[in-house]
Parts: C-alpha cells; sequence; structure tokens
C-alpha cells in the first residue's frame, strides 16, 4: 500500500503503530519512494533495538506519543479544569463529566 503513494506524498501517522509496517516504510524511504513520515506512535514502544530500520531512515520525524501535547491543547485543558471546578463549587455540577 505504501508503494502506491505518491513519491512526494508524506505520511502522518498520529492514530496506532501496528498501522504501518516499520520496516516496509524504512525501505520506502531509503529507496526515494516516498516524501518522508511523521509519526507520533510506532510498532514499538521507545527505546527502540539497535538496528530498528526507522532510526536509519531519512526524512523521516519520530515523536514519542505526544502529538496531543500542543500550547491550544493544554489552554483548552486549563479552561475546562476552570469549567468543572466552577461548575462543581457553584452547582454541584461539573461541566465535563467524564
Amino acid at each position: 500500500r505504501l508503494a502506491v503513494m505518491k513519491p512526494s506524498a508524506i505520511l502522518i501517522n498520529t492514530a496506532r503503530g501496528g498501522l504501518v509496517d516499520s520496516a516496509a516504510l524504512a525501505q520506502q524511504l531509503r529507496e526515494g519512494r516516498l516524501g518522508g513520515a511523521g509519526l507520533d506512535v510506532l510498532d514499538l514502544e521507545p527505546p527502540f533495538p539497535p538496528g530498528h530500520p526507522l532510526l536509519q531512515a531519512p526524512n523521516v520525524v519520530l515523536a514519542p506519543h505526544i502529538g496531543f501535547a500542543t500550547r491550544d491543547a493544554l489552554e483548552r485543558r486549563i479552561r475546562q479544569l476552570e469549567e468543572n471546578l466552577s461548575g462543581w463549587l457553584g452547582e454541584g455540577v461539573p461541566r465535563y463529566p467524564v
């Protein structure tokens, strides 16, 4: 499936690591058949064993499953926390029950 992507395409995976075959992805990147990859999830949890194919692949950015941790997301969580506390302390009902 990776082979049908355009050579200029950049694969982004923030869903599940097992959705992408790391060895096949690394091969596509090494052969210039894919423009790049950005992975926030991986088939193996870091630390990788020596020789893992993505460690030597060109044009790949690996993140330790922290793609959710943007400034906007943090500010939204803080606002929701404030609203939850305000609702709970004022009316006894949180705004965002889980």
